[in-house]
């Protein structure tokens, strides 16, 4: 059995990472370090579990009694022959473990003198695709790995699909285990070449291709000797550099209202989180959906008061005129709004036991809001391992199908593509409480483009022997339903 070194155990509070520092300038340093949240997709048995078990061994940030329960572990129930088994540090389910497969997401935190990472380890059975879609929701970057002898599979695809459906923009495409080919550059230009033609129309801005081993470390945290004629950044390089400022949506300003504070007479301001967008003190900005305009007198935090507010903050807003804003409305600069609109089409993906009844009604949660949503149609289901379209008229767990939606009131929502906060949505179901789908909004639908021409509860007077000189006071009450998320049309 392979021997660890313990001096590869790590303190982040000791050594080149605190140097001469107090605690008190660490903690003020590590405390402005951007944070990366990365994925690792594959197949089963590629070696995401393994590359990540032995990126934070590399890095140096495991403790000693993580390491003697690691050393262990793999004499006891390791899958690695007579390496340490890595996984191990990751797949912390008793199923996991006897079956060494990883289920359920695992995730892990980790920090380097540069940067802050949380890891998303994703199972790479097609039957978990939701734990995927879940691990990749918030991600920034993702890792595919393949396996140097099969290149690029069915899986591959699938994973990179699913990546590209969730606006992921930086990929990495690990080709693990050059070891058991003896590193040989022709298998490692095959595998990239095959790969490129197929994520070519996916519309992914940056790919890298890197091969490792994650069993020896090739590559993973240091520069392999044993891949002269490869030329780029080994992988630990690559996450602590990869540009990802600019990822989010500094352009169009999105302030989803979470909660209305009043402490007292003299305050009231808006609670929430920025979607997207700057806001400035003494910014015109507008309500939605009553389009009321003001201006913001102050930007508060815990901390105090800032002279501006931008994504991921969350903050209170003032504005110096009284207007009626609730929960679920939402800020936003009158010069750029978004769409506003009851029907929409949007990419779905099933999570639920239970299959799709496109004939029930649903709770749609997005941003701060949530209405009542029916299912128009579904225009097809993807199969993602093979990327053809195929007409259903009902979704299992798991697929992946584009789906057209009226709600109960209007929605103030983005394309997905441009800006992820406000073009996301989740389906509930309102007997269960479950979360149903996960949904990633293309664009709105025009009524007359709709398979039901009208999905609205209707009222109609004189097929109810209602007297006209009502009309009025049931309008009345059809408008406070409206209000409260259900729409009723009125008609004589």
């Amino acid at each position: 059995m392979e021997e660890l070194d313990k001096s590869k155990s790590g303190n982040p509070m000791e050594g080149e990472a605190r140097g001469k520092m107090s605690i008190e300038e660490f903690l003020a340093k590590d405390e402005q370090k951007d944070l990366l949240r990365f994925l690792t997709a594959g197949s089963v048995d590629d070696g995401k579990s393994t590359l990540i078990g032995r990126l934070l061994f590399d890095s140096k940030k495991l403790y000693e009694d993580q390491l003697d329960a690691l050393e262990r572990d793999s004499k006891r129930m390791g899958n690695a022959g007579e390496h340490i088994d890595y996984a191990l540090l990751l797949d912390g389910l008793k199923a996991e473990r006897e079956q060494g497969i990883t289920i359920d997401v695992a995730y892990r935190y980790f920090s380097t003198n540069n940067r802050k990472f949380i890891i998303a380890d994703t199972p790479g059975h097609e039957q978990y695709t939701r734990n995927m879609i879940t691990g990749g929701s918030t991600a920034n970057a993702a890792i595919i790995l393949v396996d140097a002898r099969t290149g690029v599979i069915t899986q591959t695809r699938r994973h990179t699909y699913l990546i590209s459906l969730l606006g992921i923009k930086h990929l990495v495409l690990a080709v693990n285990k050059m070891d058991l080919v003896d590193f040989d550059k022709a298998v490692f230009d095959k595998i990239v070449r095959d790969f490129e033609e197929f994520v070519a129309p996916l519309g992914i801005p940056d790919v890298t291709c890197i091969p490792l081993s994650a069993l020896d470390g090739d590559n993973v945290v240091k520069k392999s000797e044993r891949t002269p004629w490869y030329t780029g950044k080994c992988l630990l390089d690559y996450l602590e550099t990869v540009p990802i400022d600019l990822d989010r949506n500094y352009d169009d300003f999105r302030y989803p209202v979470q909660y209305v504070l009043r402490p007292n007479l003299d305050f009231r301001g808006f609670c929430g989180k920025v979607a997207s967008g700057v806001v400035r003190k003494g910014d015109t900005v507008m309500a939605l959906p009553s389009r009321k305009t003001s201006k913001v007198k102050s930007i508060v935090t815990y901390e105090g008061e800032i002279e501006e507010a931008f994504p991921p903050l969350c903050v209170t807003i003032t504005l110096e005129d009284e207007i009626d804003i609730s929960r679920g409305e939402m800020i936003v600069k009158p010069d750029n709004l978004p769409t506003e609109d009851r029907n929409f089409e949007a990419m779905l993906v099933w999570m639920d036991e239970e299959a799709m009844d496109p004939n029930k009604q649903f709770y749609l949660k997005q941003t701060t809001n949530t209405t009542r949503a029916r299912i128009d149609s579904i225009k097809y289901k993807v199969n993602v391992n093979t990327m053809e379209q195929s007409e259903v008229d009902h979704l299992e767990l798991n697929e992946i199908g584009r789906v057209v939606f009226t709600t109960g009131k209007e929605l103030l929502f983005d394309p997905y593509q441009k800006n992820k906060q406000t073009g996301s949505f989740i389906l509930i179901d309102p007997i269960t409480n479950n979360t149903s789908a996960v949904g990633m909004i293309i664009d709105r639908v025009d009524a007359k483009d709709m398979k039901h021409d009208d999905a609205l509860a209707t009222i109609c007077l004189s097929d109810l022997g209602i007297d006209e000189c009502h009309l009025e006071a049931i309008q009345k009450a059809a408008d406070e339903l409206k209000r409260q998320g259900i729409v009723v049309k009125v008609k004589k």
